[in-house]
């Protein structure tokens, strides 16, 4: 189905120039793992020394290439490793198939590269259900091996797409000691999309030099306020995976560096709003800030209650500035909220002040915004000092008809 749809309206004008990272090389095939005439399985090679961190999925049916590289973390670090990802099939809900597929797929990696068993991280995406035809992608090792080439970053990102109609990428430079460190970072996702992770992948390497634990409590750390700020459509995957690597080519330690930590923020930032611009059908970006919270945690709880309810969703696809339905959201959440203390805005436009409309309110001036690809929705609780910013996209009829068919 990849490759058939028309580019999302919010997609970016064209792929980033994303540079090599020192001991890093990307591979992709046609391997017929579901769809014919396109590149559906990427193999990232990553030199000894390579530290790997990842944060996943929480769903309780996540698939088993989740469940292995989970296993896998935090291991020793002196070998070389591999990342193969396959699009088209998730290798979810296949019982002892699932693993059978992963350990197959890992001991061809591991022979065909030279790469400790251990060292071989995979993911699947795609169809649920669905046993995974894993000697499609087995029988293509010898050649995945054979082409490895470090600037063939942007072949990858198209391979691990499913319904995505635009391949991910993002680019930062960081200079430490007057050295430039890369990071760069590919992902997918489109639909099945909430917080928890999502029907995503993303996969950033860095030249930095990162001690396991280090790297994996920054990567948790930002992606709770990246990737688990973004949703589509409320719906967690079996799938999730964030990977990071850092090869250490560079020789620059950037565990304890501020500049970094905020470089790889903006990074994965951009990369979970790219996710949200490709929401499947989506027209529009919406930005949802809840402030004034009793805390942080009732105030994502707020922000995430908006920008999953297909009322609100919906009515920001119709350009309606329904704000009634911002407060029927808020008020359906759970968390405390006093319904006299709320103000609602779009944009500059104040539309509701403590629990009353606005009197100085025009509707034309809302309306008018909502014509805009990107929609800003503010809500003060005023109750305390907790804040929180999630994404989210508009519900179209876009939406129904790539779910209705996707398995056609």
């Amino acid at each position: 189905m990849a490759g058939t749809l028309t580019k999302s309206p919010l997609a970016p004008a064209f792929f980033p120039d994303l540079p090599p990272v020192d001991g890093v090389m990307f591979a992709t095939v046609a391997a017929g793992v579901r769809y014919s005439g396109r590149t559906d399985v990427m193999l990232a090679k990553l030199a000894a020394g390579t530290s790997i961190a990842g944060v996943f999925t929480k769903s309780t049916t996540r698939a088993a290439p989740v469940l292995d590289c989970q296993a896998k973390l935090g291991g020793d670090t002196a070998a070389p490793a591999a990342i193969l990802v396959n699009s088209g099939n998730a290798n979810a809900f296949t019982g002892k198939n699932g693993q059978a597929s992963v350990t197959a797929i890992c001991d061809a990696v591991s022979s065909a590269c030279d790469v400790p068993v251990n060292r071989v991280f995979t993911s699947s995406t795609g169809v649920i259900g669905e046993p995974l035809a894993h000697e499609r992608i087995t029988e293509n090792l010898a050649v995945l091996n054979d082409s490895q080439d470090a600037s063939a970053i942007e072949a990858a990102a198209q391979a691990i797409m499913t319904t995505d109609t635009f391949a991910k990428g993002a680019h930062q430079t960081v200079q430490i000691d007057g050295k430039n460190v890369q990071i760069v970072g590919i992902a997918k996702g489109s639909g099945m999309i909430a917080p928890d992770m999502a029907t995503m992948l993303v996969y950033i390497f860095t030249d930095a030099v990162f001690e396991q634990s280090a790297l994996q409590f920054l990567v948790a750390e930002i992606s709770d306020r990246t990737f688990n700020c973004i949703t589509v459509d409320s719906d967690t995957s079996t799938s999730d995976t964030v990977l990071m690597a850092a090869t250490g080519a560079s020789g620059i330690d950037a565990a304890d560096n501020q500049n970094f930590a905020d470089a790889l923020h903006t990074l994965m930032l951009d990369l979970a709003q790219q996710v949200v611009r490709d929401g499947e059908g989506a027209t529009k970006l919406v930005e949802v800030c809840v402030t004034g919270a009793v805390d942080d945690k009732i105030a994502r709880t707020h922000a995430l209650a908006i920008a999953n309810s297909p009322l609100v969703k919906t009515a920001i696809a119709g350009e309606d500035p329904n704000w009634g339905r911002i407060v029927m959201a808020i008020g359906k959440s759970g968390a405390p909220a006093d319904r006299d203390l709320i103000s609602i805005s779009f944009g500059d436009v104040n539309v509701a002040t403590k629990g009353w409309v606005n009197p100085d309110y025009v509707e034309a001036n809302a309306a008018a915004l909502m014509k805009k690809q990107k929609i800003d929705i503010t809500v003060d609780l005023g109750m305390g000092d907790g804040t929180a910013t999630v994404w989210t996209c508009d519900l179209t009829h876009g939406y129904i008809e790539i779910n209705a068919d996707y398995r056609s």
